[in-house]
């Protein structure tokens, strides 16, 4: 008996790709990242992300292959965090968002802005 594929089961990049780097903070200390190797208070402070989340989210991100984890045992001992190659192929995808968004939110803003308001009689 055959089984049938459900819409979970069936192979799609965007989806794949979302699973591995599509959460808030994911996106955000990637972009961030873009910048060069950075400290994790470094991260922390431009992120906003808590220490807990941050570290989660580093340790997500090294374990898919975005992130490179440095530690410097001299004093004082510090980590530091840059992206791989498989991070920085990444970047031209923030510039294409970042296009977009500069296109159409600025639309989609104004629009609502221009949108007529009901006036009660």
């Amino acid at each position: 008996m055959a089984s049938e594929m459900t819409l979970d089961d069936a192979p799609c990049p965007i989806i794949d790709s979302l699973k591995q780097i599509g959460s808030q903070w994911r996106l955000i200390v990637l972009h961030d990242l873009q910048d060069g190797e950075k400290r994790f208070n470094e991260l922390k402070r431009s992120t906003g992300a808590s220490s807990r989340t941050l570290s989660r989210v580093l340790d997500d991100l090294q374990e898919t292959g975005f992130v490179n984890r440095r530690l410097e045992e001299d004093a004082p001992v510090a980590t530091y965090y840059s992206l791989t190659d498989k991070g920085v192929s990444l970047c031209p995808v923030f510039e294409e968002i970042e296009e977009w968004a500069d296109e159409w939110l600025d639309i989609d803003e104004s629009a609502v802005e221009a949108e007529p308001t009901e006036t009660t009689a």
